[in-house]
């Protein structure tokens, strides 16, 4: 098991996975610098908070664990062993199920959640490299995309069973579901769209133009617009959910832009940069990157301390 520096953490501090150097860098919001750097387990991509806010998810993929650690100090609160691969990791709305995607073991992995234990449901086996997830606001289904086989699939939770499958293009990443769960948007990385896919119909409606390699998205908290990263084309898309359109291009970024947060004050957002080793601060009022954070090599995942994330 490894230990963990202490992590002075406050409410305006912000953690970054630094995926192929097994560490965190935990860097101060209002100075923009790095104020302590630690290790986790070997390729930390992705992290949440647990719904009760009261701790924060880190998942170690090769090392096949999470830690749990305090968003108040950064210290840990518990190690779980023996969750395999968990690359991606998502809860449904009603905190029922909690969910991992294997990317290299090629398998989705459904626990059941009672507020503090996570017990094995089922493991289902899907193919190929399953990646994002997002559950429907009825807590029914959750849909993975499968960036190799270029599919999106979709997941009965009460039975754990696949419902279906459909192709959707070359590498397929992030997902989104509009209001109402009336489209689901895939973030297609290896090409230069998002799909929108009528799921229910399965079939893809239309595609918006978005810049190369179109990956993960970001709701901008307003109700209307959403944000999508180009890994390939280094900026990021602003799309309107109402009339499914590109209304906006950030542009001149770092190479491999990725995950994304705001600040509580929607005034910025925080980009993690995976083959720069940096993070970005955007002004969102000039929609400008106006500082660049060194952080360790492949930064991935990104997070706010102390706060429930903005919706």
């Amino acid at each position: 098991m490894l230990s963990l520096t202490q992590a002075p953490a406050q409410a305006d501090d912000v953690i970054v996975l630094n995926s192929a150097e097994a560490s965190i860098s935990l860097i101060d919001e209002g100075s923009q610098k790095v104020v302590d750097t630690y290790p986790v387990g070997k390729e930390p991509h992705h992290l949440m908070a647990t719904p009760d806010n009261r701790s924060l998810i880190v998942a170690n993929s090769v090392a096949n664990n999470l830690v749990l650690l305090d968003p108040q100090n950064g210290k840990v609160q518990r190690w779980i062993p023996n969750i395999e691969d968990p690359y991606q990791l998502g809860f449904s709305n009603d905190r029922k199920w909690f969910v991992t995607n294997g990317l290299r073991l090629d398998r989705v992995d459904i626990y059941r959640y009672d507020g503090e234990d996570f017990s094995l449901a089922k493991r289902v086996p899907l193919a190929k490299m399953p990646s994002h997830m997002i559950f429907t606001a009825d807590n029914k289904q959750v849909f993975v995309t499968l960036q190799e086989s270029g599919e999106v699939a979709a997941i009965d939770l009460a039975t754990q069973t696949v419902l279906w499958k459909m192709p959707v293009g070359k590498a397929p990443a992030g997902l989104w579901l509009t209001p109402g769960d009336k489209y689901l948007l895939i973030g297609m990385t290896g090409a230069d769209y998002v799909a929108v896919v009528d799921w229910r119909a399965r079939k893809i409606v239309k595609t918006i133009h978005t810049d190369k390699g179109a990956h993960n998205f970001r709701s901008l908290a307003d109700g209307h617009r959403v944000l999508v990263s180009n890994r390939v084309g280094n900026s990021i898309s602003i799309l309107d959910q109402d009339s499914l359109t590109s209304v906006g291009t950030i542009a001149g970024l770092l190479p491999g832009p990725d995950d994304m947060e705001l600040s509580q004050d929607r005034r910025y957002l925080w980009v993690t940069f995976r083959f720069a080793r940096y993070v970005g601060v955007i002004d969102m009022n000039t929609l400008k990157l106006v500082n660049t954070i060194k952080v360790g090599k492949s930064p991935h995942g990104i997070y706010f301390y102390n706060r429930a994330p903005l919706s």
